[in-house]
């Protein structure tokens, strides 16, 4: 059922259009506001799919109306009714975000293909705002511990924002999939994510790899290349792994950071990028900082928003959870029938010292898979499982 407002001061008009609405589709609800004020409290109090707003009224005019709904209820689409001297500002109503605008006395046939149009695109702006939020199956996080509920909360209220997010914890704990749960929730989710593994790329190619290099600028240099901060450009990089950067890499990752601009090796043109920075690191920065091994000023800037990442010691709780979720998806990917496990054995799976983390049960639970009886049981846990 879509609800629809209707603010017009002339009870003739707003007869007319209530009339013209209801006979249309049963299936709209049609209130109505005399002037700008008790329309605006109308909007603040209640969740409408459209509303139609006169531009000249007493009390608060439709332009006003329109702003002040923009900065509250932005999704609201607005059809703005304008009288016959009205034209000029109505197309200005556009530029400050109404959908359309109809002229007095309604058209019929313009007035109804407007408001289907106009809840069509509702309709769109909901759906996409729901898709946004649903995180790909891929990068799921499972859990409900307390710590893993902290850091969900964390992720939706950090990640709409622009701000910069250090993940920390041991390895194998899950680092990556925060990073792509903020990517996921944020703005930039239709952009790309570029992941770079500082730590698996030698110190002397890390700025190629994340700068780009001109030709010539050394040995192996034939062409031109893009670094990742430019194919990372309206969307996130996500830095796994920072500590183990060299100390020029850092100065450089820096500047980026400072001033949104990179420089290819070998090149002195600065190029602009638009870029989200997350990073991730098991080591502890601080004693690294304090060891002259990290840029200060590099922390500083990366760890607006601090996300320690509990290790899987921490969240025994979880255990029975992840062992389900991977047990389902080892059966997925090995085209298997999914094998349950014995309580008993989950419970003795709790009781183990994972200094693995998840990826260490992960792997132990396709091992029980392969190597357990029809049901994973306890006797199948300590035969195959022990450490």
């Amino acid at each position: 059922m879509s609800k629809i407002l209707i603010i017009e001061d002339e009870a003739a008009i707003r007869r007319v259009l209530v009339k013209i609405l209801t006979e249309e589709n049963k299936a709209y609800q049609v209130e109505e506001a005399e002037d700008g004020l008790a329309g605006m409290e109308k909007i603040k109090d209640n969740d409408y799919d459209l509303v139609l707003c006169d531009i000249k009224m007493p009390k608060m005019d439709g332009v006003e109306v329109l702003e002040a709904t923009k900065k509250i209820k932005p999704e609201i689409p607005m059809v703005m009714i304008s009288g016959h001297g009205d034209l000029d500002t109505a197309v200005n109503t556009m530029r400050l975000g109404a959908f359309d605008y109809i002229s007095k006395p309604p058209d019929l046939n313009r007035l109804l293909n407007t408001v289907r149009n106009a809840l069509d695109r509702k309709n769109l702006v909901v759906e996409n705002t729901r898709l946004k939020k649903k995180v790909s199956k891929q990068y799921e996080m499972i859990g409900e511990s307390d710590p893993i509920t902290k850091i969900k909360d964390i992720i939706e209220k950090v990640a709409p924002t622009e701000a910069r997010v250090l993940i920390t914890g041991p390895n194998g704990t899950g680092k990556e999939l925060v990073a792509h749960w903020l990517h996921e929730k944020s703005d930039r989710a239709k952009g790309p994510m570029v992941e770079v593994n500082c730590a698996a790329i030698p110190s002397e190619l890390i700025e190629s790899e994340l700068f780009g290099h001109v030709k010539g600028a050394f040995t192996s240099a034939n062409k031109d290349r893009a670094g990742k901060f430019e194919a990372a450009n309206g969307g996130t990089i996500f830095l796994d792994e920072i500590g183990d950067m060299s100390l020029s890499a850092q100065a450089k990752v820096l500047r980026a950071l400072q001033e949104s601009r990179v420089s290819r090796v070998g090149s002195d043109k600065d190029i602009k990028v638009d870029v989200r920075v997350l990073a991730a690191t098991n080591k502890d920065l601080k004693k690294e900082i304090a060891d002259g091994k990290f840029r200060e000023d590099l922390y500083h800037r990366l760890a607006v928003i601090l996300i320690p990442v509990p290790a899987l010691n921490e969240r025994r709780d979880d255990i029975p959870l992840l062992v389900t979720h991977f047990a389902n998806k080892v059966a997925g990917e090995q085209g298997t029938a999914v094998k349950n496990f014995t309580d008993k054995a989950v419970e003795k799976l709790q009781e183990y010292d994972w200094t693995g983390n998840i990826r260490e049960l992960r792997n132990v639970v396709e091992r029980l898979i392969i190597l357990g009886g029809s049901e994973v049981s306890e006797e199948d846990v300590k035969l195959f499982a022990s450490k």
